[in-house]
């Protein structure tokens, strides 16, 4: 089993080692509670990096001056509303008003242009750029109900969206378009994330399944499934006790977590059918993984659970595939003149 601890209020509960050096204390966060005036749904982090030059014509002619050293959190909430902290000072920096329901999920651009996606119950997805006094730059429109979640690659590029559907959107962020849908779930899509090169994404449904797809080609590659046998298509949502409800991909890119109903945890290897390892866990709701990946943290009603993941080291031909993935989609890769055994590794599918 994965090694776990508790974050809890007892005098006796074990905590994480917090890394100390001079710059980390400098920019360290004094403590402080954020009353944001509803219920909280979704949180981001975001950071900017100063030359990344904004979508806006003049970023000097704007109220907010955003530096490397400063950590901002997007708070998404009950009403509709984003709000948007200075996590250091604890000061309030916008207040972004145009969602009608709940802000289920947040989600900022990897590359530090401080643009935001917001996900809603309002079957919508609102793209924000904070450098722009949080000017709405776009609405993207094709849910048919509620968007549970979003998830950018790592590029930047691409966005994708689940939601109270069984399709997955990928949407270009460059032309703010649909590229395509993913079709293979029976139920409910209810989390995303891709993997570290972006050459894979993976989804969570309430038909007991996680899928790994190509979303380049928008073919399903693995299938982890946590009920067995697994149920047909017509049963695929009358398996309540099986629920997945979070899936995450670690740095290394070989592996995810998932969380189902079932209070389990499991730790999967993208090129193997069956779990690596399992951890008992009741009523969890999400799950993520630290950046180094060696620590699994897992939320449920009230708690947060930390697991020692196992420690591996990745193979040369896998370091390799990675470097190529990050630069390379599909159909590069396709055409590059290789063996067919190299280009199906290449293209995770072996």
């Amino acid at each position: 089993l994965l090694h776990s601890t508790k974050n809890g209020s007892s005098a006796g509960s074990t905590r994480l080692p917090r890394q100390s050096s001079e710059s980390s204390q400098k920019n360290k966060p004094c403590e402080h509670v954020i009353d944001c005036g509803d219920i909280v749904w979704s949180l981001a982090f975001g950071s900017s990096v100063p030359e990344k030059q904004s979508r806006c014509v003049n970023i000097e002619w704007h109220r907010f001056k955003f530096g490397q050293d400063q950590l901002l959190l997007a708070t998404g909430l009950n009403n509709g509303r984003i709000k948007i902290w200075d996590v250091y000072t604890g000061k309030l920096l916008l207040n972004l008003m145009d969602h009608t329901e709940v802000v289920r999920d947040l989600t900022f651009a990897p590359d530090g242009s401080l643009i935001l996606v917001s996900a809603s119950r309002d079957k919508t997805l609102r793209v924000w750029d904070l450098k722009d006094d949080g000017n709405m730059m776009k609405v993207l429109r094709g849910h048919p109900n509620w968007v549970y979640g979003c998830a950018f690659s790592p590029d930047s590029s691409i966005l994708c969206s689940v939601g109270a559907s069984k399709a997955v959107f990928l949407w270009d962020m460059d032309k703010y378009s649909m590229l395509r849908k993913l079709e293979g779930h029976h139920n409910d899509v209810v989390a995303c994330e891709f993997s570290p090169d972006g050459a894979l994404l993976a989804t969570a449904s309430y038909d007991t399944r996680v899928y790994v797809w190509d979303p380049h080609i928008g073919v399903i590659l693995r299938e982890f499934g946590h009920l067995f046998p697994a149920p047909t298509p017509i049963f695929a949502g009358g398996a309540n006790d099986r629920w997945v409800r979070s899936v995450c991909f670690s740095h290394d890119g070989l592996h995810v977590a998932s969380l189902a109903d079932d209070k389990m945890v499991r730790f999967w290897r993208i090129d193997e059918e069956y779990p690596v390892q399992v951890a008992p866990l009741n009523n969890g709701l999400c799950c993520t993984f630290s950046t180094d990946g060696s620590v699994l943290a897992a939320g449920q009603d009230g708690s947060v659970y930390f697991w020692a993941t196992p420690s591996q080291v990745s193979s040369l031909q896998h370091l390799c595939r990675m470097a190529i993935r990050r630069v390379m989609p599909t159909s590069q890769v396709k055409n590059l003149p290789i063996p067919c055994k190299v280009l199906e590794f290449l293209c995770y599918q072996i």
